[in-house]
């Protein structure tokens, strides 16, 4: 941590919330909270917004991943008159960060700050996601643009993409499709879409519905019953339902899904195509970058009166020394600050000084919450990052591509996603293309072998300007890494948010963030107050977002 500026002492110094980190959960609460009439200090150890969801430029990104990756020593020491003071650390959560520069010349001297690069990648919104309801709820949607991701393909080893059917038109049109299974796609799609209007219009009896037995089956299970061939059924769970697992492995497959839970993320694509006059097709990209996203949140919470500080690290908290009590935390200047409840990022755990000190029972229930922070988690995710000269898919700028399990090498357990964005949406300058890699991983080397795999299709290495045998595009730098992924935690007066997960979409971030604040807050309904018929109903009429063309 570079030396901090310095900051004037904070005032006031009572707060009912403290919020470390601006996360996508930690600012969606910090608006929620500072709208229903709360006072709100949110704080950031980082020089910019986002934390774990930020959107950086090569070299930011660089000495993030490489200071990250390593936990830094616990700060000095320091005493409490009045109160307990228990250090705070901030845990790795990235290992085996390997960065390449292959154009150093290009991308550092001309380009490095041009680039506007997801920390969190491959990740894009659904037009339906619960995070664009809040946005349209709250009011965020005015601090951000976004643009449609323009085509969903799926990938094999043999380098060739297939588009992904994902309505009648693209149904048609695809001509990689045999008439009947063209017709077999049609008629599963028009019987989910029959019970989902089923589930919507209750007294409407004769409408189909999808059977409560075959509901409780795997989805994979139901996919087969209805007839579908492996190539149809690969789409649905891996490039449409966005499955990781291997769903047809049933004694391996770690998340087996259900139909009904199948039917709800079919839903989710669904009514995400046409949400939105201007957007082409179910998923759309906020221009500049993922870290629009937590930001929008963050302006929509100050304008309700939040405070913002950046470059402040919490470095303890201060606990009652009769009752174990949570009463503030003190920051990397040294100040004292107070606040009924506190909620911290999902890096920062205690220091095992701290734990193995000897504290009273009501002193370890009070950090019971951070503890799991430093022994367990849900498991890992490799993410890449490569800038490329070119397309993956020619006339194609923005594209999600999906390689289903198996389907480059044996071994592969968990879908590969991969997505590209161009200069249209501020990712990179043009004439190049950032493709962002992920997937679910045991062990570090597991998930860097598979991404690797997916990189060796889609891309090649530099080679000689006379070498034109390939036509794939050229990498010019690449990153590789894995994150560990967190659980939200509550704990009564200390919660903690949870990191990125392995999702394309929001929307479990979303409902973990609603959860966390109505335990934390007693309340069911974020921005309530923010809510008016009339606003609903403009919102719903003009799309309510700014979509480019």
């Amino acid at each position: 941590m570079p030396d901090l500026p310095p900051y004037p002492p904070l005032d006031p110094t009572n707060y009912d919330l403290i919020i470390v980190g601006t996360g996508v959960s930690e600012s969606i609460f910090a608006a929620a909270a500072s709208s229903s009439g709360s006072s709100v200090l949110h704080l950031d150890p980082n020089p910019f917004y986002g934390s774990h969801f930020a959107s950086l430029s090569l070299p930011d990104l660089t000495s993030f991943l490489q200071s990250n990756s390593v936990s830094p020593p616990p700060p000095p020491p320091q005493s409490s008159h009045d109160f307990l003071s228990v250090d705070l650390v901030n845990r790795s959560l990235y290992s085996s960060v390997e960065i390449s520069s292959f154009e150093p010349e290009i991308l550092e001297e001309q380009h490095s700050r041009k680039f506007n690069v997801d920390l969190c990648g491959p990740r894009a919104i659904f037009c339906s996601d619960e995070s664009i309801n809040l946005m349209l709820k709250s009011g965020s949607n005015n601090y951000v643009e976004f643009k449609s991701v323009d085509s969903s393909f799926v990938g094999d080893s043999c380098g060739e993409l297939r588009n992904v059917p994902d309505s009648r038109g693209a149904i048609f049109k695809d001509k990689s499709l045999t008439l009947l299974e063209k017709n077999q796609l049609m008629k599963f799609f028009k019987l989910v879409q029959q019970h989902l209007a089923s589930t919507s219009e209750t007294t409407d009896e004769a409408t189909v519905r999808i059977s409560e037995k075959d509901m409780e089956t795997p989805f994979v299970e139901f996919l087969t019953k209805m007839r579908l061939p492996p190539k149809i059924k690969s789409i649905i769970l891996y490039a449409i339902a966005m499955l990781d697992y291997d769903q047809e492995n049933i004694e391996t497959c770690r998340d087996l899904l259900k139909t009904k839970e199948g039917i709800d993320r079919l839903a989710l694509y669904i009514t995400s195509i046409g949400r939105f006059s201007n957007a082409f097709g179910a998923m759309i990209y906020p221009i500049y970058g993922q870290g629009e996203l937590p930001q929008a949140f963050c302006r929509r919470a100050a304008v309700k009166g939040c405070i913002y500080v950046l470059r402040m690290p919490v470095t303890a908290l201060l606990l009652d020394k009769e009752t174990g009590a949570y009463k503030g935390v003190r920051l990397a200047s040294g100040q004292e600050i107070f606040s009924q409840k506190l909620i911290l990022d999902p890096s920062i755990t205690v220091g095992l000084e701290s734990l193995s000190s000897s504290l009273t029972d009501q002193q370890k229930e009070t950090l019971r919450v951070l503890v799991p922070k430093a022994i367990s988690s849900k498991g890992k995710i490799a993410r890449g990052i490569c800038i490329i000269r070119g397309s993956v898919k020619a006339k194609t700028s923005s594209a999600l591509i999906v390689y289903p399990p198996k389907s480059l090498f044996p071994e592969q357990q968990t879908a590969i996603r991969v997505l590209q964005l161009g200069s249209g949406l501020a990712a990179c300058p043009a004439e190049m293309h950032v493709l962002y890699l992920s997937t679910l991983c045991d062990n570090d080397e597991q998930g860097k072998t598979a991404l690797l795999s997916a990189m060796t299709t889609l891309i090649k290495p530099p080679v000689p300007e006379n070498d034109t045998v390939d036509a794939k595009p050229v990498v010019l730098w690449r990153a590789l890494y894995v994150q560990e992924m967190v659980k939200g935690e509550f704990g009564g007066t200390i919660s903690s948010a949870a990191s990125p997960d392995g999702n394309f979409s929001y929307n479990e971030i979303v409902e973990s963030a609603k959860k966390l604040y109505e335990q934390v807050m007693g309340s069911e309904e974020l921005f309530k107050e923010e809510t008016s018929p009339e606003k609903t109903m403009e919102e719903e009429n003009d799309g309510g977002l700014e979509i480019e063309d």
